[in-house]
């Protein structure tokens, strides 16, 4: 081999190195660290801070539209080009979040909701909505003389019978609920009692520290433990360029 073709051997690789240094630069987090802003399919890109980004999404919303993401997901479908060109598409459904200005957003049901506490142990809040069965007194199932909720008094004199004295009626109600990412895992767990020791558990101080207070104290100190745990771990990320 020439040495012309040695020497531009050695820059290429030279090259490749510089960049899987620069890439694989690693800061500790702060309050004022910022994601790079996109669609996080799954945990692994918010570890990784590598979502798809806006120029990638096949959309006619301009970039830098205040309301880009709202409209990107207005639909149920995403589509996208991926490092190949190829384009790509997935249900909204299945999506980790996104970020925007540098703010992670969890999708949680229908609802995109803001991570405020972003550490070892990642906390946040979140709109839930459950259904509960109700028992209706006016039920309209047609008669069954052997069911047990058979009564010809009800029947004969209750001028809102229609069948079956009860029936189930399903009600939607929403709450805040609060969550707990595991950053190493990105498992996602509600934020109680018994999860909080589950995590603290990776660190004996303060594990021994946390059980061995009065139940009472510990709940009111939930948040001050999940606060020391991050400062003792603190989580390194690929830095925003």
């Amino acid at each position: 081999m020439k040495k012309p073709a040695i020497a531009l051997l050695l820059l290429l690789l030279s090259a490749v190195l510089t960049f899987a240094q620069k890439a694989d630069t690693l800061v500790r987090y702060t309050p004022d660290f910022k994601f790079r802003d996109g669609i996080y399919l799954n945990f692994d890109m918010v570890r990784s801070n590598s979502p798809i980004p806006k120029a990638k999404l096949l959309t006619s919303v301009d970039y830098n539209d205040k309301d880009f993401f709202t409209e990107i997901l207005a639909g149920d479908k995403i589509y996208f080009y991926d490092n190949m060109g190829v384009r790509q598409e997935i249900d909204k459904s299945s999506l980790w979040g996104f970020s925007r200005n540098g703010v992670l957003y969890r999708k949680i049901q229908d609802n995109f909701n803001r991570i405020t506490f972003f550490g070892s142990i990642i906390h946040f809040v979140a709109d839930v909505t459950t259904s509960d069965q109700m028992y209706n007194p006016y039920g309209n199932y047609p008669y069954n003389y052997y069911s047990p909720f058979y009564s010809p008094y009800y029947s004969s004199y209750n001028p809102y019978s229609y069948g079956y004295p009860y029936r189930q009626s399903p009600v939607s109600r929403t709450d805040l609920k609060m969550f707990m990412i595991d950053f190493e895992t990105g498992n996602e767990y509600e934020y109680n009692l018994k999860n909080l020791e589950m995590l603290l558990l990776k660190d004996p101080e303060l594990y021994e520290e946390f059980v061995s207070m009065r139940n009472k104290n510990q709940k009111k100190m939930m948040f001050v433990y999940l606060r020391k745990y991050n400062e003792k771990h603190p989580v390194l990320l690929p830095q925003t360029k």
